[in-house]
């Protein structure tokens, strides 16, 4: 893997967009799962996208100011000092989120209280990075690559579908070369992406079949 296509896959892949990700898969391939198949296409392309609004553009905007204030030296966040801050202030968005989706869109909430779940899911996933970039740089990409792959291999489990088994597939190839791409990029240790990829797939999995 070259440096050109490392570089590639962390901005496509960027953990910010994983949500997007997570929710374009279930929304349009098995809407049943989150029981938004009696929605029709365009009420469910405009829920990815106050998701994705809330979860990337909101979150990008604000670490954007935060570089531009001087609060942290790189947009990249490559250094424990700059991760802390936008973090913490990415899981309180992540967190408000989830509160509105949970008792604010009554609709939303009614008929599929499981966004809010896996919302709340992410959200801890967040914090809990947050909380480790205090002491030691864990990959954020691993944790946001495997939640989605953890959300969606405990979905499949539990409600005993394969519908998702190719989605599953290339999310599991996805995962390897992200990780690459980040090992590539010198952003991250072995044992960092080894760490995001087991934190990312315990809370999604925990999230799935214990609030799901």
């Amino acid at each position: 893997m070259n440096t050109a296509f490392a570089r590639f896959l962390s901005i496509v892949f960027h953990p910010l967009l994983m949500p997007t990700l997570l929710f374009g898969i279930l929304l349009f391939l098995t809407p049943g799962l989150l029981g938004m198949d009696a929605f029709s296409s365009t009420l469910r392309l405009s829920l990815l996208i106050l998701i994705f609004i809330g979860t990337f553009a909101v979150p990008s905007l604000l670490i954007y100011y935060l570089f531009r204030s001087g609060y942290v030296r790189s947009l990249h966040l490559n250094d424990l000092a700059d991760r802390r801050l936008p973090y913490f202030l990415t899981a309180l968005i992540y967190t408000v989120l989830t509160f509105l989706f949970a008792f604010r869109m009554q609709l939303v909430s009614t008929v599929a209280p499981e966004i809010a779940v896996l919302l709340g899911g992410i959200s801890t996933s967040i914090l809990l990075v947050g909380l480790i970039s205090l002491y030691w740089q864990i990959s954020a990409h691993s944790v946001g690559m495997s939640g989605v792959l953890g959300s969606i291999g405990g979905l499949m489990l539990k409600f005993s579908t394969d519908d998702l088994f190719i989605p599953l597939l290339l999310l599991v190839l996805l995962t390897g070369f992200v990780a690459s791409a980040r090992l590539k990029l010198n952003a991250h240790t072995p044992a960092q992406i080894g760490a995001g990829v087991a934190l990312g797939l315990g809370v999604s999995l925990v999230t799935v079949f214990l609030l799901v």
